[in-house]
């Protein structure tokens, strides 16, 4: 067993991640509930943060409700096996010393499998590729001289569509960033 794990651990710190390697890291509410919120503040928080949030959604309370055994159980859990096993699969950041975790690149891979989004997802395919084509008729327009466009210069018409790219890339991010929910989706049993 010892051989697996420790093989497993050096493909997830070298490659991404499989699918098998996620269902492996997401088969543990409390390790679910961590990822939910370290991808919902995406940025570096502490352990007794964490802790008070996952034991709060487990018992369903609020943080300032918990009771110290409840926050304790919960605690331990986190820093003797979730936290280490997150950060091995390279998907956190972990200062054993202060305690502060830093969720990395590498944790959106679960938002497909944690359904984080509650808006549906907008289809930002069609808008980058809507505005490719936009931009191809605008330069087209401007080479073959027609009307309304042509009075436009190449170096307009080029920075114009690099602000439209760069708004719509603004936006996308935005939009990902700010629809990840208050609580996780699941919030009904648990699995130590």
């Amino acid at each position: 067993m010892k051989a697996f794990t420790e093989q497993m651990n050096y493909s997830m710190n070298r490659t991404e991640l499989s699918q098998d390697q996620v269902f492996e890291m997401l088969k543990n509410m409390r390790r679910r509930y961590t990822v939910h919120y370290l991808r919902r503040e995406n940025s570096t928080v502490g352990l007794d943060d964490i802790t008070d949030h996952v034991a709060a959604w487990e018992y369903n309370t609020t943080p300032a409700d918990l009771l110290g055994e409840q926050r304790n159980r919960v605690y331990i859990s986190l820093y003797q096996t979730h936290i280490p096993a997150l950060a091995n699969a390279g998907i956190i950041d972990y200062n054993p010393e202060t305690r502060e975790i830093q969720p990395t690149s590498r944790i959106q891979v679960f938002d497909d499998y944690l359904n984080v989004f509650t808006r549906p997802i907008r289809p930002w395919d069609r808008y980058y590729c809507g505005l490719a084509l936009g931009s191809v008729l605008l330069f087209t327009g401007i080479w073959l001289q027609f009307h309304p466009v042509a009075i436009l210069s190449w170096f307009v018409a080029l920075l114009s569509v690099l602000v439209a790219y760069g708004i719509l890339a603004a936006t996308h991010y935005w939009y990902a960033q700010n629809t990840i929910p208050d609580t996780p989706p699941e919030l009904h049993s648990t699995d130590d």
